[in-house]
């Protein structure tokens, strides 16, 4: 970066822009504040003084500019003293010479000063302070950049404050929301490549009062701009089809309205700013038009009407004799009913008779019904206490044979834990025995001597088994790892179905893991031996370090000994540490990126000496 001076202001450029040092909008970020050993400017000499980049704020950080660098208060002095004044004599005759040249002020600066770039140059690449003075116990100095703009700040920062705070700050300077600047990529003295979180402080991510780091700023904020209003035009033009299908332009003269609609009162939602006018302001709604059914007088419809008569059942009349009339009753007949005449008495006791026959059989079939459902209650209590035994009957034998089993075979803490206390307790009472047995002194001697052989013995038995307690756990251990590792993934869809898919990771960790049980098979024949040591081999051989060529030799070395008619006795240790070092290579991420997943510590904290590659040092019997 270059600076210049003039009469008015100090200004200085980078190459492409141009900014007064005495705005209060900018800061030179790519030098340090001038130490005080400079004391203030001499006459005739222009110097940019600590007052002048108090007075400032923000400017563009210059490309070449590397915040990790660091030089001395001297060595900053005595270049600042040759390389960064200038006399004002010089620089009025340079603005005379750049008031005839193009308005181009970046490109005529450089053209015309080349001895300067090369200050700029060498200025640039040794640029960064050391601590300026000042600085507080507590403090170190960070260089803070915003990202992508490239605009920076130094700032004196106290290392025992939250980011949180610090972030608030920087904030409120840049006028900017809360929550929408993130500070990340701590550098220099410490490297962070992380979002540094708002609980810790500077110190807690490793600065030192003194020190000296970068922080980048990231802004996520976007303010809306508020639209445009829509202003239609005097004229519109259209197009218009007619009957015929043709089309035509149209011109449409749009008329505004001279008075606007008077304001008859209303009022205001505070909540949410929203306008309600009075009704009679209102435009009227829609009236729902009522749909009837059409009714007409009879008469307006056409009907045609006809008269009839008829002689119904209920026109009927009884003629009896009286004075003055007479009635012939020689055609008359005398009618009998054929059954005798059923009386209400006669009725009301068929419906008794009715009603308790009725109520028979509805009393038996509620009895049949009850019956039907405390025979079935019954049949369902003794089919559930006759379960209930069985399953206490099996739990019992699952039990003392689970018993039986953790005895026999122990695998847990807690089934030794049993066997020694059984143990105690055996011996316990076959030494009150002895002691109550009444013999004499070498007799109980020789029991005694003989109980203490036995314990040995049973402790002894004990130690074999949790030898083979723990080689059977870790068995079970890895095997359990292994096929993890070799699970296909499962995704979740939408609709609640699943997803199983074999990605490139879990394929590879499957054939790793059937290369390993193929080594851990017993009794195999000899090809079958060779062709799993083979495969085996061509595994490993795709990585050259230390573990893979150990591995290569062992393989070697085993073949050469099956091509030699060894006995079986003697691969149980070569073939046990072939093992062990292919499951390493398992469960190293390197090779079996699966693994990652499966670590319980940061790889850092590993010994990764043998898995560094060594491809400048050839394999031994490659070709083999």
């Amino acid at each position: 970066m270059g600076l210049s001076s003039s009469r008015c202001a100090p200004t200085c450029f980078d190459g492409e822009h141009e900014f007064n040092l005495n705005d209060s909008r900018f800061i030179d970020v790519a030098f340090p504040p001038t130490p005080s050993s400079l004391g203030e400017a001499k006459p005739g000499k222009l110097f940019i003084t600590q007052e002048q980049r108090e007075k400032t704020r923000w400017v563009r950080v210059p490309e070449l500019l590397h915040f990790n660098q660091q030089i001395t208060a001297a060595e900053f002095s005595q270049k600042q003293q040759s390389e960064l004044t200038w006399t004002v004599e010089e620089e009025e005759g340079r603005g005379a010479a750049e008031a005839e040249a193009p308005p181009v002020a970046p490109e005529g600066a450089v053209q015309e000063a080349p001895e300067e770039a090369a200050l700029q140059e060498s200025a640039v690449q040794e640029s960064a302070p050391a601590a300026p003075t000042g600085q507080g116990p507590g403090e170190a100095a960070i260089d803070l950049v915003i990202l992508p703009e490239g605009y920076g700040q130094t700032k004196q920062v106290d290392i025992d404050r939250p980011v949180g705070k610090i972030r608030g700050d920087l904030e409120a300077e840049l006028s900017i929301p809360d929550k929408s600047l993130y500070l990340m990529n701590l550098s220099g003295a410490v490297e962070f490549k992380q979002v540094l979180p708002d609980e810790k402080t500077l110190r807690d991510l490793g600065l030192k009062p003194g020190d000296r780091a970068g922080i980048e700023l990231r802004i996520n904020y976007y303010q809306e701009q508020p639209a445009e209003e829509y202003v239609m035009p005097d004229m519109l033009d259209l197009k218009v089809v007619n009957e015929h299908g043709e089309e035509r332009m149209v011109t449409v003269h749009v008329q505004r309205p001279v008075m606007e609609k008077p304001y008859l009162g209303g009022f205001r939602n505070k909540a949410t700013d929203s306008m309600y006018h009075h009704a009679v302001s209102q435009t009227a709604p829609v009236q729902k038009k009522d749909v009837h059914t059409l009714r007409f007088h009879r008469e307006a419809q056409t009907y045609e009407y006809r008269t009839r008569s008829t002689q119904c059942k209920r026109d009927n009349g009884t003629q009896m004799d009286k004075v003055g009339l007479y009635i012939d009753s020689r055609g008359d007949k005398t009618m009998e009913p054929r059954r005798p005449y059923f009386s209400s008495a006669d009725k009301a006791a068929l419906l008794l008779e009715r009603c308790v026959m009725i109520q028979c059989h509805a009393r038996g079939m509620l009895a049949r019904r009850r019956t039907r459902q405390l025979r079935q209650m019954r049949q369902e209590r003794h089919e559930l206490a006759r379960k209930e035994a069985e399953r206490r009957q099996l739990e019992a034998d699952l039990r003392h044979k689970r018993e039986v089993e953790r005895r026999m075979h122990p695998r847990t803490f807690e089934d030794f834990s049993v066997l020694y206390k059984e143990l105690e307790a055996w011996r316990v009472n076959e030494a009150a025995r002895i002691q109550n047995s009444g013999f004499d002194e070498a007799t109980r001697r020789a029991a005694q001597h003989e109980l203490l052989r036995k314990e040995t013995k049973l402790l002894q038995t004990i130690d074999k088994l949790k030898i083979q307690a723990h080689t059977s756990n870790r068995d079970a251990k890895i095997k359990s790892k292994l096929e993890s590792m070799s699970q296909p993934k499962v995704w979740a869809q939408g609709d609640g179905e699943t997803t199983t898919v074999h990605t490139p990771f879990t394929t590879r960790a499957k054939e790793l893991m059937d290369l390993y049980s193929g080594l851990r098979l017993p009794l195999l024949t000899v090809d079958e031996r060779l062709d799993v040591l083979l495969h085996v081999k061509w595994t490993v051989k795709e990585f050259d370090c230390n573990l893979t060529r150990e591995m290569v030799d062992l393989i070697d070395r085993e073949a050469d000994m099956l091509n030699r008619g060894r006995p079986e006795k003697s691969f149980v240790g070569l073939r046990k540490r072939l093992a062990n070092l292919f499951l390493q290579f398992i469960e190293t991420p390197e090779f079996n990126p699966e693994a990652m997943k499966f670590q319980k510590v940061s790889r850092e904290f590993y010994d990764q000496t043998g898995t560094h590659p060594l491809s400048t040092v050839p394999i031994k019997a490659l070709g083999s």
